[in-house]
């Protein structure tokens, strides 16, 4: 064999970042299996590929016995001592056994395993790539779409975009440029696989670390999200910095940050609110846009129960339940919201025997496709 498969093993270390030595051990065993599928003269064999001249040769390994009883795998002593007077019974022997027209076979298979390894090596750097990608957002371009999946171009590789990580609200044409969160790399033996979704509340969370410098920098915190993909989503938020309102930077001026979010998101609603560690406050910001008087906090069932007004009443259990199971969610604590006149039936409120923390106002912002 020439020097050529010598200089291309050279470019392929270089380039691809492929040991040489990994791709000489899997030739070598390639055409080991080459050699015994098309002579048969000897099995126990070995290749040795001289990486001085590019130079093939294949020796046959026999034990040296005093008696043969399989000539492909055993040499007489007899035999052996002809080689080399020092060969004992049981050393092994070896051969050059290089048929004549070796080298068209070698070539070939070397040709197949050098291909096979090259794609498993781009293969493996594409994963390793993208395995750090995990939880992250990208952005791509819809390539195609069937039944079951929307493929997504990512530049080296498609990603797989399910039915049910896809936004309700949104159709999907070729060539349309969309923000996919990575929640899987696979490896598989096609190569990677990588799964993406548009309804992962890590995309919303990205999103906010993309668009708002004090987050990105963590100044601001994202303490817990909670998304219903295509319609409504809750964000918490904080900051131990005083001089800074957590959801004032996410909003941006004139709620221009997060008015890009809400566009990305094809007009789903987003309320921003305040964290606290204190439950009582946090499930009256979370409940927002709805006025709350009173929470009862019960710790040991992780549960509270919410008074607000009469008229506030379907606004604070929202649209089928939602605003109610978003708060939960964000917060999570168990909500049950009750209206003020039948607390008060209930003898639960207004609560004279215990000091009530005062409800301010929920510092919060809800924002839709049509503000400014």
């Amino acid at each position: 064999m020439s020097t050529e498969l010598l200089d291309a093993l050279h470019v392929l270390e270089h380039d691809k970042g492929i040991s040489r030595e990994v791709l000489v051990e899997a030739i070598e065993a390639a055409l080991t299996s080459a050699y015994k599928r098309n002579f048969k003269d000897a099995q126990n064999v070995r290749v040795d590929l001289n990486m001085e001249n590019g130079s093939i040769r294949v020796l046959a390994r026999k034990e040296a016995v005093e008696q043969v009883f399989d000539s492909r795998l055993e040499i007489s002593m007899e035999e052996a001592h002809k080689l080399n007077p020092v060969y004992k019974p049981g050393d092994v022997v070896e051969l050059e056994v290089t048929p004549k027209d070796f080298g068209r076979i070698a070539a070939q298979t070397a040709k197949q395993v050098v291909t096979q390894r090259v794609r498993e090596a781009e293969r493996g750097i594409i994963y390793d790539e993208f395995i750090d990608r995990e939880d992250d957002i990208m952005t791509g371009i819809v390539e195609r779409q069937d039944s079951r999946f929307i493929y997504v171009n990512l530049g080296k590789i498609e990603a797989i975009l399910s039915q049910n990580e896809q936004m309700p609200n949104e159709t999907y044409h070729a060539h349309d440029r969309i923000k996919v969160y990575l929640t899987k790399v696979e490896k598989t033996t096609k190569g990677p696989q990588i799964f993406v979704s548009r309804t992962h509340p890590g995309l919303l969370k990205r999103l906010f670390e993309m668009e708002v410098p004090e987050i990105y920098d963590g100044v601001v915190e994202i303490k817990s999200v909670a998304r219903e993909a295509g319609d409504r989503s809750k964000i918490s938020v904080y900051t131990a910095n005083e001089e800074v309102d957590p959801v004032g930077a996410c909003v941006g001026p004139k709620g221009a940050r997060v008015q890009t979010i809400v566009n990305e998101l094809k007009g789903e609603k987003i309320d921003i609110v305040e964290w606290s560690e204190d439950p009582f406050t946090f499930v009256a910001n979370a409940l927002s846009p709805s006025k709350v008087l009173d929470v009862i906090v019960n710790e040991a069932d992780q549960a509270t129960t919410v008074i607000v007004p009469d008229y506030q009443l379907s606004l604070a259990i929202g649209k089928r339940g939602q605003n109610a199971r978003l708060a939960a969610k964000l917060t999570g604590w168990k909500i049950d919201i009750k209206s003020e006149t039948v607390a008060t039936e209930l003898g639960i409120y207004p609560r004279n025997d215990v000091e009530v923390p005062e409800v301010e106002e929920a510092e919060s912002e809800t924002f839709t496709e049509d503000e400014e």
